[in-house]
C-alpha cells in the first residue's frame, strides 16, 4: 500500500462510505465531514509507510478520520447544542411522523465527541471494545465508560422524543 497509488485509491473507494458516515456523525456537519475526510485521507496517504499492519486497515483509517474530525472541531471551536434548542423546537412537529434514523442521529449529535466516537465505533460500526480502545488511544475501561454514559444519554434523549411523539 505504501507506494502503490492505485492500491491506495482502491482502499479509499472501498472504505469511503463508512469513513464519511463516521466523519459526519463526529463533526455534525456535511461540509466539515467532507473536509475532515479529505484531511484524513491525505494524512493516511502521507503516513502509509508507517502503517505497522498490527491492526486492520479499517481500524487505522477509522482512527485517522476521528483525529481529523477532532482537530477540525478544535480549530472551529464548535459547540454542542441541545436536542431541543429554540431552532429545532420550532421545526419539530410532534404530530407528524418522525423518522427513527433522524431522531437517533439527532440524539447522537448531542453527545460529547469522545462519547459519540466510542458508541458509534462499538454499537454502530461493530468494533470490539479492544479495537475501539486502540483506535481512540485510550484504555478499554475508558471506552466502556464512555459507551455506558453515551447510552444513558441517548436513552434519555430518545425518551424525550418518544414522549413528544
Amino acid at each position: 500500500m505504501a507506494g502503490d497509488r492505485y492500491a491506495f485509491e482502491e482502499l479509499f473507494h472501498r472504505h469511503h462510505r463508512q469513513l464519511y458516515r463516521l466523519a459526519h456523525l463526529t463533526s455534525r456537519d456535511p461540509d466539515d465531514a467532507a473536509d475532515a475526510l479529505q484531511d484524513a485521507m491525505l494524512a493516511a496517504h502521507r503516513t502509509a509507510r508507517t502503517f505497522r499492519q498490527d491492526c486492520a486497515v479499517s481500524s487505522w483509517l477509522y482512527r485517522i478520520v476521528v483525529n481529523a474530525c477532532l482537530d477540525r472541531l478544535r480549530r472551529n471551536k464548535t459547540r454542542a447544542w441541545d436536542v431541543l434548542d429554540d431552532e429545532s423546537a420550532g421545526a419539530f412537529d410532534p404530530t407528524g411522523h418522525v423518522d427513527t434514523a433522524i431522531v437517533v442521529e439527532r440524539a447522537l449529535l448531542c453527545l460529547p465527541v469522545e462519547q459519540r466516537a466510542a458508541v458509534v465505533a462499538v454499537d454502530m460500526q461493530g468494533f470490539s471494545v479492544a479495537e475501539t480502545a486502540r483506535m481512540l488511544g485510550v484504555p478499554e475501561g475508558t471506552v466502556k465508560s464512555r459507551c455506558s454514559r453515551a447510552r444513558t444519554k441517548l436513552a434519555a434523549a430518545l425518551d424525550c422524543f418518544a414522549a413528544v411523539d
